[in-house]
């Protein structure tokens, strides 16, 4: 499993967000220029992430982006969730059943859901907030 640029910098657009608690919006230029991040790619992101609920947005001269929700109400599993799929290490293991030929033969089953299990609780066991915290604490050093 590899999170691809979309899944870490959608996570670095949240965390950005998630620093400039408040009523104001925050511009996507001044994310993008902060992040070292194509204004593009996060147009893309932010679209994603906006249809999904999981930002607001606000036109106009003082527009931009602010959370829906509070930072502890997201996980970071399901922003990566939204913005890379299906996490699953194996093919078989990426819809509700399992439609393999082989998986009730299969030697290696077992050890894919047991690591797609240990994925999905890692990844759903940090919010939001607690990115904010790692990455103000860094900076504190």
């Amino acid at each position: 499993m590899r999170i691809s640029t979309k899944g870490r910098y959608a996570l670095r657009l949240m965390i950005d967000l998630a620093r400039r608690p408040g009523s104001s919006p925050v511009s996507l230029k001044d994310v993008a220029a902060r992040q070292d991040i194509s204004l593009k790619y996060l147009e893309q992101i932010v679209g994603l992430l906006s249809k999904a609920g999981f930002v607001h947005s606000a036109r106009g001269p003082q527009g931009g982006y602010r959370l829906a929700r509070a930072p502890e109400d997201y996980t970071v599993g399901e922003i990566l969730r939204l913005t890379e799929g299906n996490l699953a290490p194996v093919a078989c293991l990426e819809g509700p059943e399992n439609h393999c030929e082989r998986c009730d033969q299969c030697g290696t089953l077992d050890f894919w859901s047991g690591l797609y299990a240990v994925i999905n609780q890692y990844i759903d066991r940090f919010s939001l907030a607690d990115l904010v915290e790692a990455e103000q604490r860094k900076e504190q050093k």
